[in-house]
């Protein structure tokens, strides 16, 4: 009841005309910022930082979290519309998204989008409102012995299941991890495969870079190559009566965005997670449970669903960490604490006890922003839609230009649009040769982090590489890898056996 009460006090702060305003502001911007490639959460958060001063600091951090959702909503659209992740929280959505806008069924993505962030969010708000205190302490439990094992786990998802060829599949994220390690030595400080000491590459491959030259610059390739009569128009259109069944749809996914919201919120809240392993993740494991895994890829709506669940709700997670022990899990909250800092408020346990109603404010505004966010998101859609039927001429300029421009502006780099004109070469070549393009990704996003982890753990137990499995929650993940990675061979070998004693004809 003390709970409630504390949120029915926060309630009245978030609800109050000009924080109302500064919401319903905020989820705006952040759904274009999102949808935007190159921008994303993390850009739009520190661009609006500055201006934050002109206000209280409770109306300052419910901005910056009005942005936050709304920019984890945008993400969806240029993945669905344009095939390019705006950030690397929405190459998951961009799986199943992009073919079913190509199907003609652009209106239907965005809205399982919408619904399945809107249900992400809500499930993880809920969550964090419940259970702050105790979900805090089981996130010191993960050290990076856990971390290595949990993103082990996320790759078995992709090797061991779906219908993928294994032996492509395990090459693609054989190669994500060679790039993930360009760049400086995390350890050593020493530079590795810089390519003839080249200066870009001592920053390493950005996630962005590889992201929008597979899927931008390569899917226009693709598709130029494919289509024999031009222009053309993307067959996409919405009624009404489409938002009314496409909702209804979603209604039959509530396992699948269960799902979803309890690993998104879970995963997030783990310190350097963030939403990019929880959405991936979360598709892996909606592709393992369904009953058509081989649709996946290919326009299957679970592919939308599940990620955009686990992004959303993992966006409220991360700020468990940060709120409770000072430790931002994403780089979006390492900037909100930043901002906590700057204003006087100092995150920690004492924070609940010293500043009850700032926090009671922000907590009961994710539930305000995550109401305007599907709202503002839904009521768009028409237009988002209507943008998609253009002639393919001037849609492919208009990708191209983005492609550039998004890749370009995060680094002002050069070196950056060249090299995603070759991922852009590389990604129309491995689609022509039926490599997947998803375990690339995965393990370029994934990749530092899972050696990071690694490496702490070996030094931290003097090279005892058994120490993965003797801790429990991390020998558990590494079992549950194991039985991913072995359970194609299962299926082999039961398959070879029924042909054996099959009867001749």
């Amino acid at each position: 009841m003390e709970t409630l009460a504390l949120l029915a006090d926060g309630f009245a702060t978030s609800l109050s005309p000009i924080n109302l305003m500064i919401v319903i502001l905020g989820v705006t911007a952040g759904l274009f910022i999102g949808a935007m490639p190159g921008l994303g959460s993390v850009n739009g958060v520190a661009i609006v930082l500055p201006l934050t001063f002109i206000v209280p600091p409770s109306s300052a951090i419910i901005l910056l979290c009005a942005i936050y959702y709304g920019a984890m909503y945008g993400g969806a659209i240029s993945s669905i519309l344009l095939g390019i992740p705006g950030a690397s929280t929405a190459v998951a959505t961009t799986f199943d998204g992009r073919p079913m806008a190509q199907q003609g069924k652009a209106g239907l993505a965005l809205i399982a989008a919408a619904v399945a962030s809107f249900v992400g969010g809500t499930i993880s708000v809920v969550l964090f409102t419940l259970f702050a205190v105790p979900l805090a302490d089981l996130a010191l439990a993960f050290g990076p012995a856990e971390e290595f094992a949990l993103v082990l786990m996320a790759f078995t998802t992709f090797v061991g299941l779906g219908g993928d060829d294994k032996l492509k599949t395990i090459i693609m994220i054989c190669l994500g991890l060679v790039l993930s390690t360009v760049g400086l030595d995390l350890i050593s400080g020493q530079p590795r495969l810089i390519f003839g000491d080249l200066p870009g590459f001592y920053s390493g491959v950005s996630f962005l870079v590889l992201a929008i030259g597979v899927y931008g610059i390569g899917e226009i390739l693709y598709t130029i190559e494919s289509s024999r009569t031009a222009p053309q128009v993307t067959p996409a259109k919405i009624s009404l009566r489409d938002l009314g069944d496409g909702i209804r749809t979603m209604n039959r996914m509530w396992r699948t965005m269960s799902l979803g919201s309890f690993l998104g919120f879970f995963v997030g809240m783990l310190p350097a997670a963030g939403a990019t392993p929880a959405a991936l993740m979360a598709y892996g494991i909606a592709r393992s449970t369904s009953k058509d895994p081989k649709s996946f890829g290919k326009g299957n709506i679970e592919g939308v669903a599940a990620p955009e669940t686990a992004n959303n709700a993992a966006s409220t997670g991360s700020l468990l960490p940060m709120l409770t022990l000072g430790i931002p899990g994403s780089p979006t909250t390492a900037l909100l604490l930043g901002g906590m800092v700057m204003w006087g408020l100092m995150p920690g346990p004492m924070l609940f006890i010293e500043q009850p109603d700032f926090v009671w404010g922000l907590i009961s505004s994710l539930y305000t922003a995550n109401f305007a966010a599907v709202a503002i998101n839904i009521a768009l859609i028409p237009l988002f839609v209507w943008a998609l039927r253009m002639p393919f001429t001037v849609l492919c300029a208009i990708v191209m230009v983005l492609c550039i421009v998004g890749g370009f502006a995060p680094s002002q780099k050069m070196h950056d649009v060249w090299l995603i004109a070759g991922f852009g070469v590389a990604g129309y070549l491995l689609r022509k040769a039926d490599y997947p393009l998803a375990p690339l990704v995965l393990a370029l996003v994934l990749g530092p982090l899972m050696e990071k982890s690694f490496r702490q753990t070996l030094i931290s137990e003097q090279g005892n590489v058994l120490a993965f499995i003797e801790r429990p929650l991390s020998g558990t993940f590494i079992a549950i890898a194991a039985l991913f990675f072995v359970l194609p061979l299962v299926k082999y070998l039961r398959k070879g056996g029924r042909r054996s004693v099959a009867p001749a004809e």
